[in-house]
């Protein structure tokens, strides 16, 4: 029996929050959307999850209005942040800097940010090391960080993307040369 979706009789924001971030591949939803991931092909290809599963979740974050469905070129849809969503930015980077903390590989974080104005590091509240302004999430730039390994051509698309320095919230790939097999609809 899985469990409920609900934390019933909890009040506080937290277990509010839980009901829409807290399930299983949300969060990696939520990153990837961060990281210009916009098709229902490019995440089911990324992160390797039941296509059922990927859109009861994407589900879930467009009714919550963390995520907005919209057109795009043909049939196909996207998936983008919405300001909602773009402001669950602090919580992904203050997860992501406790898993290279405590979890990452002994190399280093998989990815460094930067501001992308300067090229500058990040520090962990997201201010320029080089001209102290605090970044907004559009200006920051990822790039492949000590941690990250060679992505292999085998690989998915998104991951090859991903070792690549880009900007957040920019569309990742471009839809037009992704193989066909990872170009599908969206039921």
């Amino acid at each position: 029996m899985p469990l409920p979706r609900d934390y019933s009789g909890q009040t506080c924001a937290l277990a509010r929050s839980m009901e829409i971030i807290g399930e299983r591949w949300t969060l990696l939803i939520v990153r990837d959307a961060f990281c210009g991931v916009r098709r229902f092909g490019e995440f089911a290809a990324h992160l390797r999850l039941p296509r059922a599963v990927l859109t009861d979740r994407l589900t879930t974050l467009t009714e919550a209005g963390v995520l907005e469905r919209k057109p795009d070129t043909g049939r196909r849809d996207v998936y983008v942040l919405t300001p909602k969503g773009i402001a669950l930015w602090p919580a992904v980077r203050a997860l992501t800097a406790w898993g290279d903390a405590f979890y990452g590989v002994g190399s280093g974080p998989r990815r460094v940010f930067r501001h992308a104005t300067d090229d500058a590091p990040l520090a962990d509240d997201d201010r320029c090391t080089g001209c102290g302004a605090p970044v907004v999430v559009g200006d920051i730039l990822v790039t492949p960080g000590p941690g990250l390994a060679a992505a292999a051509e085998d690989d998915d698309p998104v991951t090859r993307a991903l070792a690549r320095p880009h900007r957040l919230l920019q569309p990742l790939l471009d839809p037009s040369r992704a193989p066909r097999s990872e170009r599908g609809s969206h039921p």
